[in-house]
């Protein structure tokens, strides 16, 4: 859920969609919050369901103690030191009162075909789609760092999801959970993303725009996990 897309329609829209109790959690966030909602997505999510909320942010202004938990992320994929350790270290702080769940994320941008808000923002390049060794390589060195999930991202609106070929690749690699996002646009993507090794798929730009697509999720997810 994007803070500034998120008006009471859209939702009600998705909580009340019957294949919402499918849902495991919310991703709340973004790359770029211009209009101070975050605390106001959460409340009203809070009305709606009990399910889990965590905060995907994208700077420390979007911490937020209504929320349940928080990716803390590291682009490991990039050379900004601000998004490696800079800004950890000007939330830890508020981080340890807020008493949100810690989820130390390794965040892995990858190459979706366009330019995305996130990599214009965090000026860093994406990892190319035909460079899995590289994106297995740099999640493996997070993982040795300590961190405890690999999120590989393609970045909202992104032309095409991370390849199977790159996901497999870093799934053979590390063993901890795999969140992968971004470009997901059919019911055949979220399959392919499942097949290839990802624990988590995020969907956002989809379901603002088409809630029913929830459904096509679900059975992808269904899909993938009996065959």
């Amino acid at each position: 859920m994007d803070p500034d897309r998120s008006e009471d329609s859209q939702l009600d829209a998705l909580v009340f969609h019957p294949s919402f109790s499918q849902v495991d959690f919310l991703f709340v966030g973004g790359s770029l919050v211009t209009e101070g909602n975050m605390g106001s997505c959460l409340a009203g999510l809070k009305k709606r369901t009990n399910k889990p909320l965590i905060i995907f942010p994208g700077s420390p202004n979007q911490i937020d103690e209504k929320a349940d938990a928080i990716l803390l992320l590291s682009l490991i994929s990039g050379r900004n030191a601000d998004l490696l350790i800079g800004r950890h270290v000007e939330s830890a702080h508020k981080l340890k009162r807020s008493g949100l769940e810690i989820l130390s994320t390794g965040y892995i941008l990858v190459d979706g075909g366009r330019t995305t808000t996130v990599s214009y923002i965090s000026g860093t390049t994406p990892i190319p789609q035909d460079k899995p060794g590289i994106a297995a390589a740099t999640a493996l060195a997070g993982c040795q760092l300590g961190l405890k999930l690999i999120y590989l991202d393609c970045g909202s609106g992104a032309d095409q999801y991370a390849s199977p070929k790159l996901i497999a690749a870093v799934k053979n690699e590390v063993h901890v959970p795999i969140i992968v996002g971004g470009g997901i646009k059919t019911r055949e993507d979220a399959e392919a993303v499942f097949a290839a090794g990802a624990d988590v798929v995020v969907v956002g730009n989809m379901l603002e725009e088409n809630p029913e697509f929830l459904t096509q999720l679900i059975l992808a997810k269904s899909s993938a996990l009996t065959t």
